[in-house]
């Protein structure tokens, strides 16, 4: 079997092993593992109850890696997330208590109902995959992701995420309600056993080495021009008050690479770049209205961001 080869199966394996506990939703395994692959953090926005800590802990243990799942509340501090120092009198001197941070996959569930101080203790650890206390750099294990929830429908006691936080985010992505047959299995025990009776299909060293791969797809420059195209017309549009942000290219050319990966290619399609432009961009931007809220008057981000796509010519 070719390198090429034993790359794609080796997603394949990820995907159905994450497939068999997420029932019904392989347009989500596909991104979540996308992410993965991209070295990206994703953010669910999404009612309770649709598989978001499923998604989370079928791909730790489709990896062999370590899951933890943080529950954020309003009187929750930085140190309760990074960890904290703390003074050993036998040994003269103070020890770093890891938190639960310090893991391969994180669910950050409901992220917005924890206060900004320690919303934005996470965006070291997200950016460089470490993180800085009392002077000294701490390492996360690798692969590191973090998936973030949120609620969309209720917003009492919540601390909307900033821009600035909503941009760390490669994607995001929605689980939605399961289809009535994928329910009716979830409720036959397709759902919580399937998740206890996952193995490893993979193991770190194989996610790391799929993460090169996928840095190392070619983009040509004709798909480089169309992703350029396509983010500056997010800033040139009178629908949208704020664009994309050059992070933001970045973090679709990087989750493009992925799914070219995915696919069995070492190159971009432009087709890579329009299947993940409202995933990947939609969050990065406010459409003009009353807070550039959706509904104020106008349409929502992932509209517009679908209308700019169909806009923004194809290269041939």
């Amino acid at each position: 079997m070719s390198s090429d080869a034993r790359t794609t199966e080796r997603i394949r394996r990820l995907e159905d092993s994450v497939g068999r506990a997420l029932v019904g939703k392989p347009e989500v395994v596909r991104l979540a593992v996308i992410g993965l692959l991209a070295r990206g953090h994703l953010l669910i926005e999404d009612v309770p109850g649709v598989g978001k800590t499923t998604l989370g802990a079928a791909l730790a243990r489709s990896i062999g890696g370590g899951f933890q799942r943080i529950q954020f509340t309003s009187d929750m501090l930085p140190s309760d997330v990074l960890g904290i120092a703390i003074y050993q009198p036998e040994r003269g001197d103070f020890v770093f208590k890891p938190g639960p941070l310090f893991t391969n996959i994180v669910l950050a569930d409901e992220i917005n109902r924890t206060t900004p101080k320690t919303q934005s203790s996470l965006l070291e650890a997200m950016n460089e995959a470490q993180v800085s206390l009392d002077h000294t750099t701490h390492v996360l294990p690798r692969p590191f992701m973090v998936l973030a929830t949120q609620n969309p429908r209720e917003y009492e006691g919540t601390f909307p995420l900033p821009e600035s936080q909503l941009d760390r985010f490669l994607l995001r992505i929605r689980i939605g309600y399961p289809e009535a047959l994928d329910e009716k299995l979830i409720l036959r025990g397709g759902g919580g056993s399937a998740l206890e009776r996952l193995e490893p299909v993979l193991d770190v060293a194989d996610v790391l080495a799929l993460q090169d791969a996928a840095d190392a797809v070619r983009a040509d420059e004709s798909v480089l021009d169309y992703l350029m195209a396509l983010v500056a017309a997010t800033r040139a549009t009178a629908l949208l008050s704020l664009g994309v942000s050059p992070r933001g290219s970045i973090a679709l050319l990087r989750a493009a690479r992925a799914r070219a990966l995915a696919d069995g290619r070492d190159f971009l399609l432009p087709d890579d770049v329009k299947a993940l432009a409202v995933p990947a961009l939609s969050h990065r931007v406010i459409p003009r209205g009353a807070g550039g809220a959706p509904g104020a008057g106008g349409m929502d981000a992932e509209a517009i961001i679908r209308t700019l796509v169909q806009d923004v010519p194809v290269p041939r």
